[in-house]
């Protein structure tokens, strides 16, 4: 029995697959995020953060500044989960399994509780996991206007020494943003998707007003060990009892 070709990395329909499969690619990320903007206007600076799914975050300007810290790890869950609907029930995307496709990608993603902690709003969301360019499952051939984004021009390179997948995609009238209102692909976009992660490393828009923005990611460590005390805010009338206190005595 002869079994079906495998998809080329160049096949628009895996890089559709690639879009969908970041809930399953990593726990653990460290990466330095940049915004690009055009000459005309004034740049922001960059960040460096940390993400531990499902819920820890730790974000630092490049000097070790902090800037944001959020954790899970001391939440309480009675009121919330007592008074919502049925969808706070929904298990985490890395306790259910989706349907892969024969190079181990995701063809098509289940119900379950998406989402990554954010700082600032905005793309953050599609950056980490960019489900909007492709839909949670394949559209029928024959219903085109149903896809998302049209998918061209896919490639497969480096970015910042990781191996990419990248495509010019094309949103169309079922594109809809995982963030109201802030678009991973606005119009006509060039991206970048980590091959190891699936998170999209760079997004520059080619087209209309916004053409020349865009983002920048340095992907610097996936699925190492974080320790809960990163996530965590210091209490600034706490001593830290790892520093010599000095004990003067009068003579």
């Amino acid at each position: 029995m002869s079994r079906s070709p495998v998809p080329a990395p160049t096949d628009p329909d895996e890089f559709a697959a690639l879009c969908r499969s970041s809930p399953w690619r990593w726990d653990t990320v460290r990466f330095v995020l940049s915004w690009l903007f055009p000459a005309d206007r004034a740049p922001r600076e960059p960040v460096r953060a940390w993400v531990r799914r499902p819920s820890d975050l730790r974000v630092e300007a490049l000097d070790g500044t902090p800037l944001y810290s959020a954790t899970s790890l001391q939440q309480s869950r009675d009121d919330f989960y007592v008074a919502s609907t049925s969808t706070s029930w929904l298990l985490a995307p890395s306790l259910v399994t989706p349907v892969f496709t024969d190079t181990g990608l995701v063809e098509r993603r289940p119900e379950a509780a998406y989402g990554d902690p954010v700082f600032g709003g905005g793309r953050w969301q599609a950056i980490l996991d960019p489900v909007e360019l492709a839909g949670s499952a394949p559209v029928p051939p024959y219903l085109p206007e149903r896809r998302p984004c049209t998918v061209e021009d896919v490639v497969r390179g480096t970015h910042h020494g990781r191996p990419v997948r990248g495509a010019v995609v094309t949103p169309g009238p079922a594109y809809s943003p995982t963030t109201p209102g802030h678009p991973l692909a606005p119009a006509r976009t060039r991206v970048l998707l980590d091959e190891r992660t699936a998170v999209c490393v760079r997004s520059e828009v080619l087209e209309g007003p916004l053409a020349g923005t865009g983002h920048d990611v340095r992907v610097e460590a996936v699925d190492e060990y974080f320790i809960d005390d990163l996530f965590t805010s210091v209490r600034l009338d706490l001593t830290d009892v790892s520093r010599h206190l000095p004990w003067p005595v009068a003579p």
